[in-house]
């Protein structure tokens, strides 16, 4: 169905679910210092009384609003909730959008022993058969969600920087673009909507002076700009690109993240992703640039054998 009313008379409203100990305080804490109004543990089978009837409307200008839920939440049936949510995101005075935070078991687990907090479907049970309930409880959240965030790695400070990036700026009804590099043997991004394999390209990996040095660093870039196959494939990815951001933003679409992937994530995909965000910048979009493996150690397990 097509929107009705103006963007900007539209009431934007985040659900903020995930595992516990993902990081939801955080983001709900970050989001009110962005200016949206927070709520954490809210029952969300009260969500169509607490927005108010289509029409209704008790401020000209809402803030945006933020509303935390988890599995410890009242009435807390993943499938009804999604059920609910799909219904109040057909009126054409609401934009809805679900965020999910995930994080891998081991890490969960180190954070549960950290704060010594006792996990809610644990409590005569081991910790990981409480994490594994919860995860499976979870999946149809996790799966339905419009953005997941994987907070295994993050530090609360690169976790607030992540919210700021994606919804610092944002105003309702606006398309967020995030460009994504990754390393395909340490898995593809799960919330990603575009995925471009650059795995073609001559690897700088195997270039003794350019292994230890990332995508960032200029002497890799011009290693990878001369690959003549590098120059035509941008081209078109670029043009892609741009050709689709403004198609998903017509048909509602309120989050695209374009994944470029390599081997291990740190030379030609992270190039490629910077150069690709300079040329949607030029376009009007602004994307948010995330580096998933980055950080990670160049090695010859990950890379493989190289070609003679």
């Amino acid at each position: 169905m097509a929107d009705t009313a103006p963007s900007e008379d539209r009431q934007r409203i985040l659900l903020v679910t995930g595992m516990l100990g993902a990081g939801k305080t955080t983001v709900l804490r970050e989001l009110e210092n962005l200016g949206w109004e927070a709520l954490d543990n809210f029952p969300i089978r009260l969500l169509r009384r607490l927005i108010g009837k289509e029409g209704e409307r008790h401020e000209q200008e809402a803030p945006p609003l933020a509303i935390g839920f988890d599995g410890r939440t009242r009435g807390f049936k993943p499938d009804e909730i999604i059920a609910r949510v799909k219904q109040l995101s057909a009126r054409p005075d609401l934009v809805i959008s679900t965020l999910f935070l995930d994080c891998t078991t081991v890490e969960l687990e180190r954070r549960f022993d950290e704060t010594r907090r006792r996990h809610h479907m644990a409590q005569d049970s081991p910790l990981t058969e409480g994490i594994a309930a919860e995860r499976e409880l979870l999946a149809p959240l996790r799966h339905w969600a419009d953005v997941l965030i994987d907070t295994t790695r993050y530090s609360t400070n690169e976790l607030k920087q992540v919210v700021r990036d994606r919804f610092g700026a944002e105003s309702p009804g606006s398309l967020t673009v995030t460009v994504a590099s990754f390393g395909f043997a340490r898995g593809v991004p799960p919330a990603a909507d575009l995925v471009f394999d650059m795995r073609f390209l001559d690897n700088p990996h195997w270039v003794p002076e350019l292994r230890e040095q990332t995508g960032l660093d200029p002497a890799v870039g011009q290693h990878i700009e001369r690959d003549p196959s590098f120059a035509p494939a941008f081209e078109r990815i670029a043009d892609l690109v741009t050709f689709l951001l403004p198609r998903y933003d017509a048909q509602g679409k309120t989050y695209v993240t374009v994944a470029i992937g390599c081997t291990g994530g740190r030379h030609r995909s992270v190039y490629t992703a910077e150069k690709l965000a300079g040329v949607l910048r030029g376009a009007g979009f602004t994307p948010t640039v995330l580096h998933r493996n980055l950080g990670s150690r160049a090695a010859e397990m990950i890379e493989g054998v190289q070609q003679s």
